[in-house]
């Protein structure tokens, strides 16, 4: 049975960028127009030529996007103005793009409040604005703004909006829900009316997440007809965001309600690229990703419990609705005080840690991974030191060197400027294959004074160490008053670019973060084979 054409519509580049906090430059949105194209999405829309500088010159050249259509946004014509003699239409018909997409009120209150104009003159702005852009060649798409709101109080206005569109040459007319706050039975109803007006194939859904549900109000709206999709990467947009896109393609691709009834663009080879993508545009705006992200998050496949473990080890779909592979994720079971046997043994198995599965020391590994994380250790975001704790624990981490002492000075002085700084001093003794070693050096702070040091010279292992580096400092306090234990966690790479996590727990905030330094040269010396 031949399945209906789905088109998804991104709008990352234009409503994703009123997120607060985001600000994408030129080659930002190229990379991310580029990173759509390549995905498989239908429509990239690439923002609003003449609402700004960047996309005035984003609009001014040729984006070559091999399959999907390009998309500029914009005003319908101003009330007394015609459509031919409107600046900002003249805007998008120069823009170097494949279709515009009008916005225009279909809420009777937002027609008189915001425009403060009258019902026919907002109507006919509609008609004359995409009679134009259709007499000029472009494909174009009316965004129906307040439609559901607007709807509610008001049917026939809002319905004579969209058939309006439609008439006039719309390929596609979408029906917003721009305040983010209708329930998706009320979006599966309207939308039901809609297309009784207008084919479902020629009616889109632009959802807001105000309410958490404008992933559902977007599927509702296909159940009742709507054959268009809008929404944004990871779910950018003002206020509280918009439908993520990343969310909706695994579900329309591996959920059987949708799959086996519409095909969309993306193929199964780039549904497997998904964390990349999402991941893509997290590293261009420089943010952590969401771990608890449906399908893509680094929490998305993660088990925890015991019990849950040991079924995943036994059948994943026990508590997995797909494989994470098929979005280009992957199966995690961590080790915490909620862990059993199935954990540890899941976890040493991602690990080259050679084990006997009846060995009694593992139990013993299970009980001191409870009682460490009762201290406030947290292992399943250390992985570096868990392998090593189980390392020490099984009788196969070596002692490469040992530290007898270490001793951490805080100045503040004057500079040879004339400039007031605060310097770090640490020395530190250590002892290897014998001989003592000490180290000194300064710092920024006392635990880049200690880093330094300690890496300084650690005799026959400092070849090793070589390519390590500290990337990333973490610090917590988990619990309140003067005897506050501090979890220091810290992020290290290698030359290779690996990286790794190691945690150190402690009232005393510099031995917390010794004992994290310590773990990572270690752990870099047992990764490296280092003799002993």
């Amino acid at each position: 049975m031949s399945r209906e054409r789905l088109y998804l519509y991104d709008t990352t580049l234009r409503d994703g960028a009123q997120t607060n906090g985001v600000d994408f430059t030129l080659h930002d949105k190229k990379l991310i127009a580029s990173l759509l194209d390549d995905l498989g999405i239908d429509y990239v829309e690439g923002g609003y030529p003449g609402a700004n500088p960047l996309d005035t010159e984003f609009f001014g050249q040729d984006q070559n996007l091999e399959r999907a259509t390009f998309a500029a946004f914009g005003m319908t014509r101003r009330p007394g103005r015609s459509a031919s003699n409107d600046p900002g239409i003249a805007m998008l018909l120069d823009a170097k793009a494949d279709a515009i997409c009008f916005v225009a009120k279909s809420s009777e209150y937002q027609v008189r409040v915001a425009l403060e104009t009258t019902n026919e003159e907002n109507i006919a702005s509609i008609r004359d604005s995409v009679s134009l852009a259709k007499d000029k060649g472009r494909e174009v798409l009316v965004d129906c703004e307040h439609f559901f709101d607007g709807y509610k109080a008001n049917p026939e206005f809002a319905l004579q909006c969209a058939k309006a569109a439609y008439e006039s040459g719309a390929r596609w007319v979408v029906l917003c829900d721009t305040n983010g706050g209708t329930m998706p039975d009320e979006v599966e109803a309207i939308v039901g009316e809609v297309v009784k007006h207008i084919p479902g194939a020629h009616v889109g859904i632009h959802a807001h997440n105000d309410t958490e549900q404008a992933v559902a109000n977007s599927f509702a709206a296909v159940r009742a007809g709507a054959r268009q999709i809008q929404g944004t990467l990871n779910g950018l947009g003002e206020r509280c965001g918009n439908a993520n896109l990343v969310s909706m393609i695994p579900t329309l691709k591996l959920k059987k309600e949708f799959a086996d009834k519409f095909e969309i663009g993306v193929s199964d080879d780039k549904l497997a690229s998904l964390v990349q993508v999402s991941r893509a545009l997290d590293n261009i705006l420089d943010r952590a990703p969401n771990p608890h992200a449906p399908y893509v998050g680094g929490s998305a496949f993660v088990t925890k419990t015991g019990i849950h473990a040991s079924a995943v080890l036994k059948d994943p779909q026990t508590y997995e609705h797909v494989p994470p592979e098929s979005v280009g994720n992957h199966r995690k079971v961590l080790v915490s005080d909620q862990a059993g046997k199935s954990n540890v043994l899941a976890e040493l198995a991602r690990t080259n840690i050679q084990f006997d599965r009846d060995d009694p020391r593992l139990s013993r590994l299970v009980e001191k991974l409870k009682e460490r994380e009762a201290a406030g250790y947290a292992y399943e975001s250390a992985n570096a030191s868990f392998d090593l704790l189980a390392r020490s624990t099984l009788g196969t981490v070596p002692e490469f060197f040992r530290v007898d002492k270490f001793d951490v000075n805080v100045e503040q002085r004057y500079n040879s400027h004339g400039q007031r700084v605060t310097v770090a001093m640490a020395v530190i003794k250590v002892e290897v294959d014998g001989e003592t070693l000490i180290s000194a050096a300064e710092g920024n702070g006392p635990v880049n004074a200690l880093d330094v040091a300690l890496r300084k010279d650690l005799g026959k292992y400092q070849k090793y160490i070589e390519g390590l580096k500290l990337v990333d400092y973490r610090v917590r306090i988990l619990n309140g008053g003067t005897e506050a234990v501090t979890r220091v966690l810290i992020e290290s790479e290698d030359e290779d670019g690996r990286r790794w996590t190691t945690i150190g727990v402690s009232p005393n905030i510099i031995d917390a973060s010794f004992q994290a330094l310590m773990d990572s040269v270690v752990y870099k010396l047992v990764q490296s084979n280092a003799p002993v």
